[in-house]
């Protein structure tokens, strides 16, 4: 029997589970995220076996210039997740917040920490990345 996550947006509106997560999870402090989350950073993570359980007609998509798709509940405003250009729903990774119990990852990093805003202080325990991980 597969274990199978579950999550949902702040009206569960939209409702998904997964059976596994990538083993990279980062706080991302890049300019985009912060805005997306409303917050000091969005805290990511890619999924494996990803099922969309409910309100795929609620799932709209902002385009940024750079060609990322973030995906978020058109009802409540939730942020969903995040994607690379020209890639699917299935590829996306997810706002770890947004699961229902506790979920098996550890943030391993800090990027795009060079537009951190001010007024956040870094974890001292996890690598930090001015740019991605590969800076």
């Amino acid at each position: 029997m597969t274990t199978r996550f579950t999550g949902a947006c702040l009206c569960n509106g939209v409702q998904f589970s997964v059976t596994g997560f990538n083993n990279q999870v980062a706080n991302c402090h890049c300019t985009m995220c912060r805005k997306f989350h409303g917050a000091a950073f969005g805290t990511l993570v890619g999924v494996t076996g990803l099922t969309w359980l409910a309100g795929n007609a609620l799932l709209t998509e902002y385009v940024a210039g750079n060609g990322t798709i973030r995906t978020f509940c058109s009802c409540c405003g939730s942020s969903i997740g995040f994607r690379v250009a020209n890639s699917t729903l299935t590829d996306i990774e997810l706002a770890i917040s947004l699961f229902s119990t506790d979920i098996p990852v550890v943030v391993d990093a800090q990027i795009f920490t060079r537009y951190k805003a001010n007024w956040c202080k870094l974890a001292d325990d996890v690598p930090v990345f001015a740019e991605g991980r590969d800076s």
